[in-house]
């Protein structure tokens, strides 16, 4: 048997270039493109980050105009796609339903292959702004509730609130969504943007890579891992069962979802931000014993664990804004997706600029010269 210093889960080894995020996990920093992600989030929107992550370059006004038309004319989906939506078990979850239906919009695609610059970018924004279509319908067709065309003097982020509760989006609900948008958009070489950057160096389509990504994304060690926040939270019910139950679950090495990453060893700054923004969303629409709760998890643990640099991510408070605004919580991954699809078409642009198939080693640990047993003396 061969022995392996191989990292575990490939921790801290470099297997792409970018030049679209930067992330220092030792001094909580992240940036697209150099720009700070709470300038981004205060002054921004996510269809002017969309453009900054396939561009690598803000818009100018008139850019900005011209690509917000175009993806506005994305917004409507196939009808067949409709349909398909329409006919899903109602139990399905909604991150298979966006992964099918996403594969499925290839179909209607004449150039579905298409990996140029122009192509890409294209698929881009058909996939940003459908995403949001195929979710929203979903969720209104499992509660046998009328389906709701987009609305295309909206942005992303209000249309789908319209598109999911059937009437114009509260203007501060909608700011809110867009800041979470902003915020999920690209994250470094995470698991599901190195999963799109995998299938696409193979010369595959985005329709498969982005596939890809949301089957990533889907798993509770990475996207999934928001909506276990909110049922934690509602398993803890009050502030006065907060350190009874969080020493129970420490006790027997439960894990506590939203704390700790991956990179960050300090404050991850989009749950800085969002912790800030949380509260005045939950203020004024009536989640203020929601955002207690959060607190005071956040105080119990932070004296348990903040020594060892477990902090609260980006999920943490995601979770407590996104049930602020009245998303479902199994809505909570898809509307991450919805995000992070401009990150994976930025990386799926940037791969294709100098590919080369993604093909590491691994380091073989088994036997050799192994008999073969004969079924009749197994």
């Amino acid at each position: 048997m061969t022995e392996s210093n191989a990292p575990k889960g490939l921790e801290g080894v470099i297997a792409a270039e970018t030049v679209l995020s930067y992330v220092n996990g030792t001094e909580g920093i992240l940036e697209y493109l150099g720009i700070p992600i709470d300038q981004l989030a205060t002054k921004s929107t996510f269809e002017e980050v969309a453009f900054l992550l396939w561009h690598k370059r803000l818009p100018k006004a008139a850019e900005l105009k011209d690509f917000t038309a175009q993806l506005r004319a994305h917004y409507t989906l196939p009808t067949p796609v409709k349909e398909l939506l329409q006919n899903i078990p109602p139990k399905t979850a909604p991150m298979h339903v966006l992964r099918t239906a996403v594969s499925y919009l290839a179909s209607f695609d004449e150039t579905p292959d298409d990996i140029s610059p122009e192509g890409l970018r294209e698929k881009g924004m058909r996939l940003v702004c459908q995403m949001p279509a195929i979710v929203a319908y979903f969720d209104r067709a499992r509660k046998k509730l009328p389906l709701v065309d987009p609305d295309p003097d909206l942005n992303i982020a209000g249309n789908i609130l319209y598109m999911i509760n059937g009437e114009a989006p509260d203007e501060t609900m909608a700011r809110a969504l867009d800041v979470c948008l902003i915020l999920h958009a690209d994250h470094g070489l995470n698991a599901s943007t190195f999963t799109s950057r995998v299938i696409c160096s193979t010369m595959s389509s985005v329709y498969g890579a982005v596939t890809g990504g949301i089957a990533a994304l889907h798993g509770q060690l990475h996207g999934g891992a928001n909506e276990r926040v909110m049922y934690m939270l509602r398993e803890i019910g009050s502030a006065d069962n907060v350190t009874k139950y969080l020493d129970e679950a420490m006790a027997t090495k439960k894990k506590i979802m939203g704390f700790g990453h991956r990179v960050y060893k300090t404050l991850d700054p989009r749950a800085t931000f969002l912790k800030a923004f949380a509260k005045d969303l939950a203020d004024s629409t009536g989640n203020h014993d929601l955002y207690e709760l959060s607190t005071m998890v956040e105080e119990v643990m932070t004296a348990r664990v903040g020594s060892k640099g477990i902090y609260p991510n980006v999920d943490f408070y995601s979770a407590t804004t996104y049930k602020s605004i009245g998303i479902e919580i199994d809505m909570f991954t898809p509307m991450f997706a919805i995000s992070r699809v401009t990150g994976w078409v930025g990386h799926i642009l940037e791969q294709n600029e100098a590919n080369r198939i993604m093909r590491p080693r691994a380091a073989y640990i088994g036997p050799h010269n192994a008999p073969y047993v004969p079924f009749d003396e197994r």
